[in-house]
């Protein structure tokens, strides 16, 4: 179920900001509000993993400690404000509990403080119920079921389309669904002036051994045959790889912000510079001596 978080109002930043002073030091979200935005640049994060415990670890790794590093890293490690930055599900730690999603929502206050608009959706640690009443009134389009959410944001170079691929808590799989297929290739259809790009959980999967999208093959027939369809952007395995769909469509596995599955992964996040016909992704690491880190790819759109 995709959210948008706005940033501050202009009333919540001045009382941060005034709070801030008083202590005689900004914030780095309150600093970095000064920035020029970028239209076409996005952050693309997954995987989070928020625990309302702070000291929380799991895998040797503090989650709450690698999101405050991604979030100072969107904030200040770029030379332009990001248009927007979307997290890809798995928010909370396990089983979405309240108290984590009011965890993140605290440890996003940065980012939105810095001007920047966040979009998330969920994941299979993630629990809808619990999810909508902490963060209250969820934009998402009416034409999709009840129990799902889907969204399309417009940007000056691209449409972003975020699915909802969570099927059941704590179940590995996902499931995108009928209905959302069927608003997906009826907002397609509708926005073909500009190229298009996908962001779900789970990842595409084969039938035979299934632990990400169930309806992998229905996803895909829907995307193929829809040229302006130019990328696939999901996490959920906890592995940063850029691949090629056999029809040119990008599919791109983000790293996890919180822990690796397999050691020596990079964990972290990746922005997304929009051009005219093809997106240029850079890997950022939270640990910049990984040889991984400021990886660069060219992503030209398919015809």
């Amino acid at each position: 179920m995709p959210i948008y978080l706005p940033p501050l109002s202009r009333r919540e930043f001045l009382v941060r900001a005034l709070t801030a002073a008083a202590g005689l030091a900004l914030t780095p979200g309150l600093q970095a509000a000064s920035k020029r935005t970028d239209p076409d640049l996005w952050a693309l994060l997954s995987d989070t993993h928020i625990a309302a415990d702070a000291s929380q670890m799991s895998q040797e790794i503090n989650m709450t400690e690698h999101m405050v590093k991604a979030s100072a890293d969107v904030i200040d490690g770029l030379e332009r404000r990001p248009a927007g930055a979307i997290i890809s599900g798995d928010l909370a730690y396990n089983r979405g509990q309240k108290e984590d999603y009011a965890q993140l929502v605290n440890l996003l206050k940065p980012m939105r403080s810095a001007r920047i608009p966040i979009h998330l959706a969920l994941g299979n640690h993630d629990h809808r119920d619990n999810f909508r009443e902490v963060l209250k009134n969820p934009a998402r389009a009416k034409t999709v079921p009840a129990d799902r959410n889907a969204i399309m944001v417009k940007a000056a170079k691209a449409n972003w389309f975020i699915l909802d691929s969570l099927e059941v808590t704590l179940a590995t799989p996902g499931l995108v669904g009928r209905g959302q297929l069927e608003w997906l290739a009826t907002e397609l259809d509708k926005n073909t002036k500009k190229a298009a790009l996908v962001v779900v959980h789970h990842n595409p999967g084969k039938k035979e051994n299934i632990g990400g999208l169930k309806d992998t093959e229905e996803l895909m027939a829907v995307l193929r045959p829809r040229r302006h369809v130019k990328m696939l952007i999901f996490g959920h395995t906890h592995n940063w790889s850029v691949e090629r769909d056999p029809e040119g469509i990008h599919l791109i596995n983000l790293p996890p912000v919180a822990y690796v599955f397999k050691k020596g992964n990079p964990s972290g996040w990746a922005q997304l510079k929009l051009e005219p016909n093809a997106g240029v992704l850079e890997l950022r690491s939270l640990d910049p001596s990984h040889p991984a880190h400021r990886q660069t790819h060219r992503l030209e759109w398919r015809a």
